[in-house]
């Protein structure tokens, strides 16, 4: 995992916000921090597979689990609630790690703009606009770390992924002017740029995955960049070093490249 860590102490983990505990990568940030004794309030979409992930935090020991079901399409009723949430709670940490990931369908020439819509508002809007709320809270306190998941595809122009590349990258370009504005406040915002992480959802999606980590390895990897207040932690280390890649690269040659990346059709 490469690091780029800002100079201050380790920030606390006692009262943990995990928005997006329904998926696999969420479930397991909340089993981590359960393990470690927190008081976990989780958020997801889906209510069934949001309470396994609080009965088996309950399991690991965590102080106590709470549970909102919630959808970020809806921004506006999300922002209230974490208003509500941090007022009973005063969350030392925040990880924001609900998102979706789809590719353009095979044989259509640009992705269906409803998806692109969808995956805009959250990918980026939502987890933006709570990121922002939550931080002027903690910088009233004078404490406190917030950690958006993006991605190592936020590094590249996937043409058959460019709704979940660009609302990446998006979302990297605001977590790291949040750090920045952030810092003098004793407020400590984390950019976790995984590659590949083996789930349910990215078994679905065609193609490859060169090494693709496990969800409990991603979440001790972005946990241990958020106990040290790592600005940007991209794992695992060879991303970082296409990121470098595709940089130096010619556009011509950069771009013949991407294309062919392309994952074929089903059945092909």
């Amino acid at each position: 995992m490469i690091r780029f860590r800002s100079k201050s102490a380790q920030i606390p983990a006692h009262n943990v916000l995990i928005c997006g505990a329904s998926g696999e990568l969420g479930a397991a940030l909340a089993r981590h921090y359960a393990a470690r004794g927190g008081a976990l309030m989780l958020w997801g979409r889906d209510g069934q597979r949001l309470e396994a992930a609080a009965q088996a935090c309950r399991n690991a020991g965590a102080r106590s689990v709470s549970t909102r079901q919630i959808d970020l399409t809806e921004t506006d009723a999300a922002i209230a609630a974490l208003a509500t949430d941090d007022d009973a709670a005063c969350f030392d940490l925040a990880i924001f790690a609900a998102g979706l990931g789809d590719i353009r369908t095979p044989g259509d020439l640009a992705e269906d703009p409803h998806m692109v819509a969808r995956l805009g508002q959250v990918n980026f809007v939502a987890p933006a606009a709570l990121a922002s709320q939550l931080a002027g809270r903690m910088a009233a306190r004078q404490r406190g770390g917030i950690v958006l998941i993006g991605s190592a595809a936020a590094f590249h122009a996937l043409p058959f992924a460019a709704a979940y590349a660009g609302s990446k990258a998006g979302l990297a370009r605001f977590a790291g002017a949040l750090a920045i504005a952030m810092r003098p406040h004793g407020v400590r915002v984390t950019l976790a740029s995984p590659g590949f992480i083996d789930t349910a959802a990215a078994r679905r999606v065609p193609g490859p995955k060169p090494m693709a980590m496990s969800a409990d390895r991603a979440a001790a990897r972005i946990a241990r960049a958020a106990t040290h207040g790592t600005a940007h932690a991209v794992m695992p280390w060879p991303f970082a070093l296409l990121r470098l890649i595709d940089r130096a690269l010619p556009a011509f040659l950069r771009n013949r490249l991407l294309l062919s990346l392309t994952p074929p059709p089903e059945g092909r």
